[in-house]
């Protein structure tokens, strides 16, 4: 628990109620342990120096009371003033985060602050963010699990958030005030009982359903965590006028809703003809900047790498770094879902290659700080129509080559160039990975299939259920391994790939699992005559 002295209060009232929280300034701090914490702070109104004992195993020391009312929110209180004026007692962050060229075999002490405006290394490679690990050792993995598990399902600002709930994990100097969420992540974890069991024989399939979230994907988790640190950095003036994403139609979704919310100006560029209209709506509705080009994807991002590079439009795509701190969040999710164990196997979609990289890193943080003893292997699934991973690891991992990807229903992922291939190779190396491919036959059946055992499942998610059928048929998952399906989006936003399936019009497709209506005329045989053929009623 914590004990709170503070004196020499703000003039407008005692500190806990003072709001001036832009001129405040941290004078001192020791730390030693247990938490002993002096700081001095000062206010246009005043000084205050505090004084705080904190002990590490506090289940919730990220608020420290300073009065018996002091967790009630006023009736003029925003959540976010309730936040601040908790704030006010907190003791100063000691965690830090930068970044450094993404270089895992190669030390270099090369490093950016994360205020900087900067998507690569000198030498041109992706930058990683990395956290001061020493900092968070100091609290042991009893603190973290009693802390995370303190914020999940509150309307505590920001931490009702699944993301920011993590947030000493993800950004962790970033002002609360500068937080752009839609309260995002904590998605559900369900047990796939019945498609399970009986397709595949299995009884702890599990499926992470990231498609439960603001804008029906898991490109949340990593928007928020982008938009809110260019919120910041707007607030400070730098040279921006808006950020911008290249889009197969989930990121520019998300990046719409999110620069929305925080009033800052989205452009988007789609491919032209080749995302679904519900995820062309939404950046639409959101007032985002859309141009629709005549290229896919790849064209798209060289496009937009051109345009940040003349103008000053910060770029939002997964080469960004920033979008994979929250992006690992659903990892360490799914071990805090598991009561902090982790699975055997977690299967994701692979298209631009920042998620698979993303989950391995939340993970490794698990495991680094002592919350889990080891990490799932990795399986990344990839569309056969755009597979240049899996040809990559086919080769042995030698000497990657993009491919031209064709078109396919699981269009997030027809992605030929990925920028992410060196994390996603280095992940799926360190976790004993393994990648797999789905034909667009195998896809929508697979995708089918689950529907039919309650699911509706986006077709990205097909390519994962049908890489876990392939190798729960090769044995090399076994029935008792317990095995986590990531969902990348919610089946609404693909409606139209499934009435095609259904209705039986896609060329050359034989659609095995296809339940087309039945035409029935509206008198009582007609409609007994087809009962008796769909359910062999002995009528």
């Amino acid at each position: 628990m914590a004990g709170v002295a503070h004196g020499n209060a703000c003039k407008g009232g005692s500190l806990s109620e003072c709001l001036h929280v832009k001129s405040l300034r941290w004078k001192e701090c020791t730390l030693s342990s247990p938490a002993h914490l002096r700081f001095s702070r000062k206010c246009g109104h005043g000084v205050s120096r505090v004084q705080a004992t904190i002990s590490r195993t506090d289940p919730n020391p990220d608020v420290v009371p300073s009065s018996p009312d002091a967790g009630k929110r006023k009736h003029t209180d925003s959540i976010k003033d309730e936040a601040r004026r908790h704030g006010l007692l907190e003791p100063p962050t000691t965690f830090s985060a930068k970044y450094v060229p993404f270089s895992p075999y190669t030390p270099t002490d090369e490093c950016y602050s994360l205020d900087e405006i900067v998507y690569r290394s000198r030498d041109g490679k992706l930058l990683d963010v990395q956290h001061d690990m020493e900092a968070l050792k100091k609290y042991d993995s009893k603190y973290w699990k009693s802390l995370f598990d303190s914020r999940v399902g509150k309307t505590t600002w920001p931490f009702g958030s699944g993301v920011w709930s993590k947030k000493e994990w993800v950004l962790p100097e970033l002002d609360n005030d500068d937080i752009v969420s839609a309260f995002e992540g904590n998605s559900n974890l369900f047990w796939a009982e019945r498609f399970g069991k009986e397709m595949l024989k299995m009884n702890d399939l599990w499926v992470k359903h990231c498609g439960i979230s603001h804008t029906g994907s898991f490109k949340d988790l990593g928007m928020t965590v982008l938009v809110s640190q260019v919120n910041k950095l707007m607030k400070t003036n730098k040279n921006l006028i808006g950020v911008g994403c290249a889009s197969t139609g989930d990121t520019s979704a998300a990046l719409s809703a999110y620069c929305a919310a925080a009033g800052i100006p989205a452009i988007v560029f789609l491919p032209a003809n080749k995302i679904s209209i519900a995820q062309l709506v939404q950046p639409i509705a959101n007032g985002a900047i859309v141009l629709s080009l005549d290229t896919d994807f790849d064209g798209c991002m060289r496009l937009i790498r051109d345009v940040t590079e003349q103008v000053p439009i910060y770029l939002a795509n997964s080469l960004n770094s920033l979008r994979l701190e929250g992006q690992k969040t659903a990892a360490i999710e799914i071990c805090q879902q598991f009561d902090w164990e982790v699975p055997d196997w977690v299967i994701v979609p692979g298209g631009n290659l920042g998620n698979i990289y993303a989950f391995y890193k939340g993970f490794v943080m698990c495991k680094e700080l002592g919350l889990t003893d080891r990490i799932p292997r990795l399986v990344c699934a990839q569309a056969a129509n755009a597979n240049p991973l899996y040809l990559h690891y086919k080769a042995g991992w030698k000497n990657f080559e993009p491919v031209k990807a064709s078109p396919t229903f699981a269009s997030a992922i027809q992605i030929g160039d990925p920028v992410s291939i060196d994390r996603a190779v280095y992940a799926l190396k360190n976790s004993d990975g393994i990648v797999e491919e789905a034909t667009e036959e195998e896809l929508m059946n697979a995708a089918a299939v689950a529907d039919l055992t309650g699911m509706f499942t986006c077709p990205h998610t097909g390519v994962a259920l049908s890489a876990l059928m392939k190798l729960r048929e090769k044995n090399v998952i076994g029935p008792t391994d317990r095995t986590v399906v990531v969902s990348t989006a919610h089946g609404l936003k693909f409606t139209q790939s499934k009435i095609a399936y259904h209705s039986k019009e896609i060329t050359g497709m034989q659609a095995k699992y296809a339940n087309p209506p039945l035409e029935v005329k509206a008198d009582l045989g007609s409609v007994m005559d087809a009962l008796r053929s769909k359910l062999s009623l002995a009528l």
